[in-house]
């Protein structure tokens, strides 16, 4: 497809909302007039670019109402990606509209204006949860995620060295003398593979965990 073929798709669309529409005028690919109403702005493209939010943004400074207009994404790595940039396009106060490719149907997925987000606050309390559970600061900003050390990957290393020094022992123990509260069931989920169940309430550290103490040392205090 070529970007012009997305013009008679999204003119036939804002035709049969009552627009006038014509193409290129200006620095614009689509403009629509609908009676009185402020004009309407409409970038086409066949994809997704940072390209072409620049270009929509710009035109923010002629018209209130901008859109953007690409070929729908297919497939499910599509879809979420389709979902991301209409969270864009709301934060941006863009419209956004869709050209399916096999029938030139036009999908209207999110209208201009400004855009006023509701906070999550469980999310918002999660993360801050996870930033006071790491003691220092392990991990380097940018770093994939493979390889992170976790709040529950450092309390699972407290109990390993303390059971590295004081041998098999008790839960109860082990969560007074590291502070982790949560020892006993941290041992005997055993996530890591580091732990052995000794008896009821006592574990020990095994080979699998020693060699975990030793891989991940830097991550302790």
């Amino acid at each position: 497809m070529r970007e012009s073929d997305l013009y008679e798709p999204i003119k036939r669309h804002f035709q049969n909302l009552g627009y006038v529409v014509k193409g290129e005028v200006g620095a614009a690919d689509v403009m629509a007039v609908r009676g009185e109403e402020p004009p309407t702005i409409v970038e086409l493209k066949l994809g997704f670019s940072l390209t072409l939010f620049h270009q929509a943004t710009e035109r923010l400074k002629l018209v209130d109402d901008v859109y953007i207009a690409v070929v729908r994404p297919e497939g499910k790595l599509g879809y979420k990606r389709l979902k991301l940039n209409i969270n864009l396009c709301r934060r941006l106060g863009l419209g956004l509209l869709t050209i399916r490719t096999r029938d030139q149907f036009v999908e209207l997925h999110c209208t201009p204006g400004r855009y006023n987000p509701q906070k999550s606050v469980k999310k918002s309390k999660r993360i801050f949860k996870l930033f006071e559970r790491l003691d220092g600061d392990p991990n380097v900003g940018g770093a994939t995620r493979h390889g992170l050390v976790t709040g529950y990957r450092q309390d699972a290393l407290k109990c390993a060295a303390f059971l590295a020094v004081s041998g098999a022992n008790k839960g109860a123990i082990v969560a007074k003398e590291t502070g982790v509260v949560a020892a006993t069931s941290l041992m005997r989920n055993n996530v890591y593979g580091w732990f052995d169940k000794v008896e009821v309430g006592v574990y020990a550290l095994n080979s699998t965990g020693r060699e975990g103490l030793t891989n991940w040392a830097d991550a302790i205090n």
